[in-house]
Protein backbone atom coordinates (compact mmCIF):
# COMPACT_ATOMS: atom_id res chain seq x y z
CA UNK A 1 0.00 0.00 0.00
CA UNK A 2 1.24 3.78 -0.86
CA UNK A 3 2.26 6.22 1.51
CA UNK A 4 -1.15 7.88 0.41
CA UNK A 5 -3.50 5.06 0.94
CA UNK A 6 -1.62 5.20 4.66
CA UNK A 7 -1.67 8.92 5.16
CA UNK A 8 -5.70 8.77 3.92
CA UNK A 9 -6.17 5.61 6.71
CA UNK A 10 -4.98 8.12 9.20
CA UNK A 11 -7.38 11.08 8.12
CA UNK A 12 -9.99 8.55 8.41
CA UNK A 13 -9.21 7.74 11.77
CA UNK A 14 -8.60 11.00 12.92
CA UNK A 15 -12.57 11.52 11.81
CA UNK A 16 -13.64 8.54 13.46
CA UNK A 17 -12.50 9.20 16.92
CA UNK A 18 -14.44 12.89 16.99
CA UNK A 19 -17.60 10.73 16.23
CA UNK A 20 -17.28 8.26 18.72
CA UNK A 21 -19.49 5.49 17.03
CA UNK A 22 -18.85 1.59 17.28
CA UNK A 23 -21.27 1.00 14.07
CA UNK A 24 -19.24 3.40 12.14
CA UNK A 25 -16.07 2.24 12.67
CA UNK A 26 -16.70 -1.34 11.79
CA UNK A 27 -18.48 -0.22 8.88
CA UNK A 28 -15.23 1.47 7.88
CA UNK A 29 -13.08 -1.44 9.04
CA UNK A 30 -15.19 -3.52 6.69
CA UNK A 31 -14.66 -1.50 3.55
CA UNK A 32 -10.73 -1.36 4.40
CA UNK A 33 -10.60 -5.22 5.24
CA UNK A 34 -11.89 -5.76 1.61
CA UNK A 35 -9.35 -2.64 -0.12
CA UNK A 36 -6.71 -5.24 1.59
CA UNK A 37 -8.15 -8.83 0.88
CA UNK A 38 -8.60 -6.83 -2.52
CA UNK A 39 -4.71 -6.05 -3.04
CA UNK A 40 -3.66 -8.83 -1.26
CA UNK A 41 -0.72 -6.61 0.13
CA UNK A 42 0.02 -6.15 4.07
CA UNK A 43 2.40 -3.15 3.73
CA UNK A 44 -0.62 -0.57 5.26
CA UNK A 45 -0.58 -2.94 7.92
CA UNK A 46 3.05 -3.09 8.91
CA UNK A 47 2.94 0.52 8.53
CA UNK A 48 -0.04 0.81 11.43
CA UNK A 49 1.84 -1.45 14.10
CA UNK A 50 5.04 0.81 13.22
CA UNK A 51 3.22 4.01 14.01
CA UNK A 52 2.24 4.14 17.74
CA UNK A 53 -0.36 6.91 16.94
CA UNK A 54 -4.55 7.18 18.52
CA UNK A 55 -5.32 6.88 14.55
CA UNK A 56 -3.29 3.70 13.63
CA UNK A 57 -3.68 2.37 16.63
CA UNK A 58 -7.59 2.85 16.33
CA UNK A 59 -7.33 1.05 12.84
CA UNK A 60 -5.72 -2.26 13.76
CA UNK A 61 -8.70 -2.33 17.00
CA UNK A 62 -11.17 -1.91 14.37
CA UNK A 63 -9.87 -4.60 11.88
CA UNK A 64 -9.40 -7.14 14.99
CA UNK A 65 -13.28 -6.12 15.68
CA UNK A 66 -14.18 -8.28 12.25
CA UNK A 67 -11.37 -10.67 12.90
CA UNK A 68 -12.68 -12.66 16.31
CA UNK A 69 -11.64 -16.01 17.64
CA UNK A 70 -14.41 -18.82 17.37
CA UNK A 71 -14.41 -18.38 21.13
CA UNK A 72 -14.91 -14.48 21.38
CA UNK A 73 -17.43 -14.45 18.13
CA UNK A 74 -19.83 -16.42 20.36
CA UNK A 75 -19.16 -15.14 23.85
CA UNK A 76 -22.00 -12.34 24.99
CA UNK A 77 -20.78 -8.81 25.33
CA UNK A 78 -18.76 -7.32 28.63
CA UNK A 79 -20.77 -4.72 30.65
CA UNK A 80 -17.66 -2.02 29.53
CA UNK A 81 -18.65 1.56 31.14
CA UNK A 82 -18.03 4.86 28.74
CA UNK A 83 -14.09 5.56 29.13
CA UNK A 84 -12.92 2.02 30.67
CA UNK A 85 -10.87 0.12 28.81
CA UNK A 86 -10.18 -3.80 28.38
CA UNK A 87 -7.14 -5.83 28.36
CA UNK A 88 -6.86 -8.60 25.41
CA UNK A 89 -3.33 -9.42 26.48
CA UNK A 90 -3.87 -13.09 26.63
CA UNK A 91 -6.48 -13.67 23.59
CA UNK A 92 -6.02 -16.19 21.95
CA UNK A 93 -5.12 -16.10 17.86
CA UNK A 94 -6.70 -18.51 16.12
CA UNK A 95 -9.62 -16.65 13.59
CA UNK A 96 -12.16 -17.93 11.82
CA UNK A 97 -10.77 -15.99 8.82
CA UNK A 98 -7.30 -17.55 9.08
CA UNK A 99 -6.77 -16.91 5.52
CA UNK A 100 -7.03 -13.15 5.73
CA UNK A 101 -4.28 -10.84 5.45
CA UNK A 102 -5.17 -9.64 8.79
CA UNK A 103 -4.43 -12.22 10.23
CA UNK A 104 -0.99 -11.86 11.57
CA UNK A 105 -1.52 -8.59 12.58
CA UNK A 106 -4.76 -9.50 14.83
CA UNK A 107 -2.67 -9.79 18.38
CA UNK A 108 -1.50 -5.91 17.74
CA UNK A 109 -5.06 -4.97 17.27
CA UNK A 110 -6.29 -6.59 20.26
CA UNK A 111 -3.07 -4.82 22.01
CA UNK A 112 -4.39 -1.75 20.64
CA UNK A 113 -7.56 -1.45 21.95
CA UNK A 114 -6.88 -2.22 25.16
CA UNK A 115 -4.63 1.29 24.85
CA UNK A 116 -7.92 3.11 23.84
CA UNK A 117 -11.21 4.49 24.96
CA UNK A 118 -13.84 2.51 26.17
CA UNK A 119 -16.18 3.01 23.06
CA UNK A 120 -13.19 0.94 20.73
CA UNK A 121 -13.78 -2.30 23.31
CA UNK A 122 -17.31 -2.38 22.15
CA UNK A 123 -17.03 -2.70 18.60
CA UNK A 124 -17.69 -6.43 17.40
CA UNK A 125 -19.58 -7.11 21.04
CA UNK A 126 -23.11 -6.72 20.38
CA UNK A 127 -26.44 -8.50 21.06
CA UNK A 128 -28.53 -10.42 18.71
CA UNK A 129 -32.07 -8.97 18.96
CA UNK A 130 -33.85 -10.82 16.72
CA UNK A 131 -33.82 -12.81 12.90
CA UNK A 132 -36.37 -12.50 9.96
CA UNK A 133 -35.87 -14.82 6.75
CA UNK A 134 -38.28 -14.87 3.78
CA UNK A 135 -38.01 -14.59 -0.43
CA UNK A 136 -36.87 -11.08 -1.77
CA UNK A 137 -39.49 -11.14 -4.87
CA UNK A 138 -42.44 -12.90 -5.88
CA UNK A 139 -40.83 -16.64 -6.83
CA UNK A 140 -38.51 -16.33 -4.11
CA UNK A 141 -35.34 -16.62 -6.46
CA UNK A 142 -34.04 -14.56 -4.44
CA UNK A 143 -34.36 -14.59 -0.47
CA UNK A 144 -33.65 -12.30 2.34
CA UNK A 145 -32.03 -12.79 5.99
CA UNK A 146 -31.59 -10.20 8.55
CA UNK A 147 -30.31 -9.76 11.73
CA UNK A 148 -30.90 -7.37 14.41
CA UNK A 149 -28.29 -6.13 16.98
CA UNK A 150 -27.33 -4.15 19.60
CA UNK A 151 -24.30 -2.93 21.24
CA UNK A 152 -23.55 -3.43 25.15
CA UNK A 153 -24.64 0.18 25.86
CA UNK A 154 -27.73 -0.28 24.11
CA UNK A 155 -26.44 2.54 21.33
CA UNK A 156 -26.81 1.98 17.51
CA UNK A 157 -29.11 -0.52 16.83
CA UNK A 158 -28.82 -1.71 13.02
CA UNK A 159 -29.80 -4.42 10.73
CA UNK A 160 -27.72 -6.58 8.86
CA UNK A 161 -29.55 -7.67 5.95
CA UNK A 162 -27.83 -10.36 3.35
CA UNK A 163 -29.62 -11.14 -0.18
CA UNK A 164 -29.13 -14.80 -1.03
CA UNK A 165 -29.54 -16.29 -5.02
CA UNK A 166 -31.72 -19.14 -4.89
CA UNK A 167 -31.19 -19.88 -8.39
CA UNK A 168 -27.39 -20.12 -8.95
CA UNK A 169 -27.20 -22.39 -5.62
CA UNK A 170 -27.56 -19.95 -2.99
CA UNK A 171 -25.36 -17.25 -2.59
CA UNK A 172 -24.36 -14.45 -0.96
CA UNK A 173 -25.18 -12.04 -3.40
CA UNK A 174 -26.06 -7.96 -1.87
CA UNK A 175 -25.63 -7.21 2.04
CA UNK A 176 -26.75 -3.95 3.53
CA UNK A 177 -26.18 -2.67 7.57
CA UNK A 178 -29.25 -0.42 8.16
CA UNK A 179 -31.19 1.19 10.89
CA UNK A 180 -33.62 -1.18 12.31
CA UNK A 181 -37.04 0.36 10.62
CA UNK A 182 -35.60 -0.92 6.85
CA UNK A 183 -37.50 -4.46 8.65
CA UNK A 184 -40.44 -2.37 8.24
CA UNK A 185 -40.24 -2.99 4.17
CA UNK A 186 -39.49 -6.42 4.18
CA UNK A 187 -42.54 -9.01 4.56
CA UNK A 188 -40.08 -11.67 6.21
CA UNK A 189 -41.20 -14.07 8.84
CA UNK A 190 -39.71 -14.63 12.28
CA UNK A 191 -37.22 -16.95 12.27
CA UNK A 192 -34.85 -18.49 15.20
CA UNK A 193 -31.00 -16.81 14.87
CA UNK A 194 -29.15 -19.20 15.17
CA UNK A 195 -30.93 -20.57 11.72
CA UNK A 196 -30.44 -17.16 9.83
CA UNK A 197 -27.13 -17.14 11.01
CA UNK A 198 -26.21 -20.49 9.73
CA UNK A 199 -27.49 -19.28 6.55
CA UNK A 200 -25.62 -16.38 6.13
CA UNK A 201 -22.30 -18.25 6.49
CA UNK A 202 -23.28 -20.79 4.31
CA UNK A 203 -24.24 -18.52 1.75
CA UNK A 204 -20.80 -16.87 1.88
CA UNK A 205 -19.00 -20.16 2.08
CA UNK A 206 -20.98 -20.94 -1.44
CA UNK A 207 -20.13 -18.08 -2.71
CA UNK A 208 -16.69 -18.14 -1.58
CA UNK A 209 -16.41 -21.45 -3.61
CA UNK A 210 -17.68 -20.06 -6.89
CA UNK A 211 -15.51 -18.67 -9.03
CA UNK A 212 -16.25 -15.62 -10.63
CA UNK A 213 -19.43 -15.55 -8.62
CA UNK A 214 -22.01 -12.28 -9.96
CA UNK A 215 -22.55 -10.50 -6.70
CA UNK A 216 -22.91 -6.66 -6.19
CA UNK A 217 -20.25 -4.21 -6.23
CA UNK A 218 -21.36 -2.97 -2.88
CA UNK A 219 -20.83 -6.97 -1.52
CA UNK A 220 -17.22 -6.98 -0.63
CA UNK A 221 -17.20 -3.69 1.43
CA UNK A 222 -20.05 -4.91 3.57
CA UNK A 223 -18.49 -9.04 3.59
CA UNK A 224 -16.52 -8.84 6.65
CA UNK A 225 -19.06 -7.00 8.95
CA UNK A 226 -21.89 -9.52 7.50
CA UNK A 227 -19.76 -12.30 8.65
CA UNK A 228 -18.98 -11.00 11.59
CA UNK A 229 -22.28 -10.43 12.59
CA UNK A 230 -23.29 -13.85 11.76
CA UNK A 231 -20.58 -15.35 14.31
CA UNK A 232 -21.38 -13.00 17.15
CA UNK A 233 -24.88 -15.02 17.22
CA UNK A 234 -24.47 -17.76 19.47
CA UNK A 235 -24.51 -21.68 18.06
CA UNK A 236 -25.69 -20.91 14.00
CA UNK A 237 -27.56 -23.80 12.73
CA UNK A 238 -25.15 -24.92 9.71
CA UNK A 239 -27.25 -26.16 6.49
CA UNK A 240 -30.50 -26.13 8.46
CA UNK A 241 -33.99 -27.65 6.87
CA UNK A 242 -36.86 -25.02 5.93
CA UNK A 243 -39.67 -25.34 7.91
CA UNK A 244 -41.53 -24.34 4.49
CA UNK A 245 -41.94 -28.01 3.79
CA UNK A 246 -42.65 -29.41 7.72
CA UNK A 247 -45.64 -26.51 7.54
CA UNK A 248 -47.39 -28.49 4.42
CA UNK A 249 -50.21 -30.44 5.31
CA UNK A 250 -52.88 -30.19 2.64
CA UNK A 251 -51.51 -33.71 1.06
CA UNK A 252 -53.93 -34.34 -1.35
CA UNK A 253 -55.64 -37.51 -0.41
CA UNK A 254 -55.29 -40.07 -3.54
CA UNK A 255 -53.30 -42.84 -4.31
CA UNK A 256 -49.50 -42.25 -5.21
CA UNK A 257 -49.78 -38.60 -3.68
CA UNK A 258 -46.61 -39.51 -0.65
CA UNK A 259 -44.77 -40.98 -3.15
CA UNK A 260 -44.99 -37.67 -5.61
CA UNK A 261 -44.63 -35.34 -2.93
CA UNK A 262 -41.30 -37.29 -2.12
CA UNK A 263 -40.27 -36.95 -5.54
CA UNK A 264 -41.03 -32.99 -4.89
CA UNK A 265 -38.99 -32.57 -2.18
CA UNK A 266 -36.39 -34.31 -3.50
CA UNK A 267 -36.19 -31.54 -6.53
CA UNK A 268 -36.63 -29.03 -4.43
CA UNK A 269 -33.38 -29.58 -1.79
CA UNK A 270 -32.51 -27.06 0.28
CA UNK A 271 -34.43 -24.06 -2.09
CA UNK A 272 -38.20 -24.51 -1.41
CA UNK A 273 -38.68 -20.94 -1.56
CA UNK A 274 -37.48 -20.60 -4.96
CA UNK A 275 -40.82 -21.93 -7.07
CA UNK A 276 -41.30 -20.11 -10.31
CA UNK A 277 -43.48 -20.65 -13.31
CA UNK A 278 -39.75 -21.20 -15.65
CA UNK A 279 -39.34 -24.11 -12.07
CA UNK A 280 -42.43 -25.79 -12.51
CA UNK A 281 -41.47 -26.58 -15.87
CA UNK A 282 -38.32 -27.74 -15.65
CA UNK A 283 -39.50 -30.24 -12.75
CA UNK A 284 -42.48 -31.27 -14.58
CA UNK A 285 -40.64 -31.45 -18.26
CA UNK A 286 -37.39 -31.79 -17.59
CA UNK A 287 -36.27 -33.41 -14.35
CA UNK A 288 -38.91 -35.76 -13.71
CA UNK A 289 -39.03 -37.45 -16.61
CA UNK A 290 -34.97 -37.74 -16.67
CA UNK A 291 -34.13 -38.75 -12.74
CA UNK A 292 -37.34 -39.69 -11.14
CA UNK A 293 -38.93 -43.47 -11.14
CA UNK A 294 -42.44 -42.94 -10.06
CA UNK A 295 -45.41 -45.56 -10.30
CA UNK A 296 -48.60 -44.95 -12.17
CA UNK A 297 -50.07 -43.95 -9.26
CA UNK A 298 -47.79 -40.91 -8.11
CA UNK A 299 -47.44 -40.02 -12.10
CA UNK A 300 -51.23 -39.38 -11.78
CA UNK A 301 -51.11 -37.64 -8.78
CA UNK A 302 -48.44 -34.92 -9.25
CA UNK A 303 -50.28 -32.54 -10.63
CA UNK A 304 -52.80 -32.37 -8.16
CA UNK A 305 -49.65 -32.74 -5.57
CA UNK A 306 -48.00 -29.66 -7.67
CA UNK A 307 -50.78 -27.81 -7.02
CA UNK A 308 -51.62 -27.72 -3.63
CA UNK A 309 -48.01 -27.24 -2.95
CA UNK A 310 -48.31 -24.28 -5.06
CA UNK A 311 -51.26 -23.12 -3.21
CA UNK A 312 -49.06 -23.69 -0.03
CA UNK A 313 -46.46 -21.68 -1.85
CA UNK A 314 -48.17 -18.09 -2.26
CA UNK A 315 -51.13 -19.56 -4.63
CA UNK A 316 -49.93 -17.37 -7.62
CA UNK A 317 -52.31 -17.96 -11.04
CA UNK A 318 -49.72 -17.69 -13.23
CA UNK A 319 -47.77 -20.92 -11.97
CA UNK A 320 -50.91 -22.69 -11.31
CA UNK A 321 -51.72 -21.84 -15.12
CA UNK A 322 -47.90 -23.13 -16.39
CA UNK A 323 -49.08 -26.31 -14.54
CA UNK A 324 -51.73 -26.63 -16.59
CA UNK A 325 -49.83 -26.64 -19.59
CA UNK A 326 -47.12 -28.87 -18.15
CA UNK A 327 -49.18 -31.77 -16.64
CA UNK A 328 -51.04 -33.57 -19.49
CA UNK A 329 -47.34 -34.12 -20.97
CA UNK A 330 -46.36 -35.60 -18.22
CA UNK A 331 -46.98 -39.28 -18.34
CA UNK A 332 -45.98 -39.57 -22.25
CA UNK A 333 -42.55 -37.73 -21.15
CA UNK A 334 -42.07 -40.13 -18.02
CA UNK A 335 -42.83 -43.18 -20.79
CA UNK A 336 -39.86 -41.51 -22.72
CA UNK A 337 -37.11 -43.78 -22.02
CA UNK A 338 -34.69 -41.61 -24.29
CA UNK A 339 -34.81 -38.78 -21.54
CA UNK A 340 -33.79 -40.64 -18.72
CA UNK A 341 -30.52 -39.95 -17.14
CA UNK A 342 -27.90 -42.87 -17.24
CA UNK A 343 -28.30 -42.87 -13.83
CA UNK A 344 -32.25 -43.46 -13.76
CA UNK A 345 -31.67 -46.10 -16.25
CA UNK A 346 -29.61 -48.62 -14.25
CA UNK A 347 -31.64 -47.97 -11.11
CA UNK A 348 -34.64 -49.18 -13.48
CA UNK A 349 -32.31 -52.30 -14.39
CA UNK A 350 -32.80 -53.13 -10.61
CA UNK A 351 -36.62 -51.85 -10.01
CA UNK A 352 -38.96 -54.08 -8.97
Amino acid sequence: MSTTAFDTTINQARDLLRWRSPLRTELWAARLTADLEAAGDDGLLAQLVRDDRTEARLALAALAALHPTEDEATAPPPDTAEGETTDGDDTPTDSPAGTSVFAPYRQAGVEATGSLAGWVARMGQVTCDGAWYGPADRYGEQTLAALAFRYADGKEPHLLVVAIDQVHGGLAVDAVVEEPKFLDDLDLVPTDPGVVAGRILDAFEVTDLVLGAEVAETLPAVRPLALSRARAVPDPVRHPADDLITRFHDLPDLPGAREAFEKLVEFLGDRPLWWSPARVTRFLTSWLPREAILSDAAVAAMPDVVRAWTRHHGDHPEILRRIDEDAPHLPALMADDSLASLGKRIAQQHHP
